[in-house]
């Protein structure tokens, strides 16, 4: 991987978990990652300084030497950036995309070639290599790419191959993941300070708690069912807090939640084919 050039074109959050991820794993080099947006400087320039990758607006320079392309531009603004660099990409290139909700086959008739695409969806937890991430080929993509892809993947945490279908669902529940697991926790920190616990003090015993229980599902292999009957004593403090939980819809909100967030994923697919009809 050391030998590989690589661009981004994009430069927000999920795109630096991953070059965080790379370096930190020391898979490349920052010199050989050029990271692109459209017009802000002052992020290009807090790349340079953080990571000590090339920076630059010019997408021809940026494509130029490029092996790997990473799209990681926002899904809505697909249309428009490969209109501005089809004509700079070559069959002998290769692109990962990290695009919410955009099929490889939308891709490849935006750029009028035939070229490898591996679609991927990581989350941010690639900036501290441990991302889960799906991945799938395009028509055009061999079995090398989706190797190269993996071994990238794999540097940044684990990695899934799936059908492409199954990548709405991929987003929702893995890209989109941490965010809700965040959400949770922002509410224990509510009910701990609500409970006249120290903030330091709830923070350490959340963290540990949820890093504990991870562990367990991941060390154990038993089925998270049996882990909370294990903790669930008869009318004690767990079984209390469980039936509050069921009470109030929280096995269903879980359900809905990475259910709509799956749609989403769809409608971003739909909407990118409404753009390339007009």
């Amino acid at each position: 991987m050391q030998s590989y050039k690589i661009a981004f074109l994009g430069a927000g959050s999920i795109a630096e978990a991953v070059i965080a991820g790379l370096l930190e794993a020391n898979l490349v080099k920052g010199q050989d990652i050029t990271v692109s947006n459209r017009s802000n400087t002052d992020r290009l320039s807090y790349f340079k300084s953080k990571y000590d990758v090339n920076g630059t607006h010019d997408k021809k320079e940026l494509l130029r030497n490029a092996d790997i392309i990473f799209f990681a531009m926002k899904p809505k603004d697909v249309v428009e950036a490969i209109a501005e660099v089809k004509e700079y990409i070559t069959e002998k290139q290769f692109i990962i995309s990290l695009l919410a909700g955009v099929s490889t086959a939308s891709m490849t008739g935006l750029l009028e070639k035939h070229i490898p695409i591996v679609r991927s969806m990581p989350n941010t937890s690639a900036a501290i290599l441990k991302s889960a991430t799906a991945i799938c080929a395009s028509a055009y993509a061999t079995e090398e790419h989706l190797r190269i892809a993996r071994q990238l993947f794999e540097a940044i945490g684990s990695v899934s191959v799936v059908d492409e279908e199954q990548m709405h669902a991929v987003t929702a529940l893995a890209g989109s993941g941490p965010a809700y697991v965040y959400y949770m926790v922002e509410a224990m920190e509510q009910a701990a300070r609500e409970a006249g616990l120290d903030n330091e003090v709830a923070k350490s015993l959340i963290l540990q708690t949820l890093s504990g229980a991870a562990d367990m599902l991941l060390t154990t292999g038993k089925h998270p069912a049996v882990l909370r009957a294990e903790i669930t004593s008869p009318n004690g403090t767990t079984q209390a807090g469980i039936e509050t939980l069921q009470n109030n819809g929280f096995p269903d909100a879980i359900i809905k939640c990475i259910k709509r967030a799956t749609e989403r994923s769809h409608e971003l697919g739909e909407t990118l084919q409404a753009l390339m009809k007009q």
